[in-house]
């Protein structure tokens, strides 16, 4: 059906919630295109991940195009992100660990540099062939045709406070839920007990899971942060909290990555080849996971999971 909006509708902020990412689309992707700034693609990643976010959220409000599906967008995010990915890998060796390596590791380094210039170039031309591509254009055509004309569903005409919980709750309790609270955690006659464990024994299954917790935050983070203004502070204290752990863990899969990457170029034996810089990113990753360790038990208190399915509840 067309929609005429009125003012603070779902259909309001659903369009809301899709400008505002696409707007931020357009803006880099010259600039992306151009390869000066890597802030710029970090910027429009995270633009294609928040309207794909926002797609997901608003779906049974919306009429939209089939080019502008999360599919399509997950692939243009996929082939930007290796690209991002490899900018910070870059960032992070050159800024962060090289200042304090031996001379011996300083030289090692540059090949693994060389190495990464070379993916680098690689992963550019596939960004640049995805953004002159044929389903890239047709996706900004239909959108623009979509935010000059929307069209909805008829869930669309209520009141956006009437809908809110029902919007924000499944994605929280996703994110209370995810296993990756309880790592490391021992439950007891049902009870969870809440007590130090020993970080450094993390397996890698286990660090895959805290990775997609991370990622689990991120989209908590996007939703609740669009609909910040019909809440309070009690609200804003959570989101920025869930904000910290998407932060924190983001922070820890570099630190996996950048082990990837070292071992694929070492015969799997990165502390032979760096054993200065691997000790570096391990410890690193330590301090973060122990960051993460104390909002782990923030958020397993039972109160603060009740507190803040209740705030979502009661928008203003």
């Amino acid at each position: 059906m067309n929609y005429q909006q009125t003012k603070n509708t779902l259909g309001d902020w659903a369009y809301i919630g899709i400008s505002k990412p696409y707007k931020k689309i357009l803006n880099h992707e010259s600039k992306v295109l151009k390869d000066k700034n890597p802030e710029k693609l970090h910027q429009m990643t995270e633009a294609i991940d928040r309207l794909s976010n926002e797609i997901s959220r608003f779906a049974p409000a919306l009429n939209l195009p089939i080019s502008a599906s999360e599919k399509n967008l997950a692939k243009i995010a996929k082939v930007l992100g290796k690209l991002r990915d490899i900018d910070r890998l870059h960032d992070i060796l050159t800024t962060q660990y090289q200042p304090n390596l031996p001379k011996i590791e300083r030289k090692n380094l540059q090949s693994i540099l060389k190495s990464l210039k070379k993916e680098r170039k690689s992963a550019f031309k596939a960004v640049k062939s995805t953004l002159h591509s044929r389903k890239y254009v047709q996706l900004k055509i239909d959108l623009e045709a979509w935010l000059e004309s929307p069209e909805y569903q008829k869930i669309a005409s209520l009141k956006v406070q009437r809908t809110l919980p029902d919007l924000l709750l499944p994605q929280i309790s996703s994110f209370l839920s995810h296993p990756g609270w309880l790592i490391g955690v021992p439950i007891h006659s049902g009870n969870i007990v809440l007590e130090q464990f020993n970080l450094k024994k993390l397996s890698s299954s286990n660090i895959k899971i805290l990775l997609h917790l991370g990622k689990c935050a991120k989209k908590t983070h996007h939703q609740m942060e669009l609909f910040s203004g019909f809440y309070g502070n009690l609200y804003d204290d959570y989101l920025a909290k869930i904000t910290r752990i998407q932060e924190i863990l983001g922070d820890v899969e570099d630190t996996t990555i950048l082990m990837k990457f070292l071992a694929a170029l070492s015969n799997n034996e990165p502390k032979v080849y760096m054993p200065h810089l691997v000790e570096a990113i391990e410890k690193n990753r330590l301090l973060k996971l122990q960051e993460w360790q104390d909002l782990q038990k923030y958020f397993l208190h039972h109160r603060r999971q009740q507190e803040l399915r209740a705030i979502v509840q009661y928008p203003m």
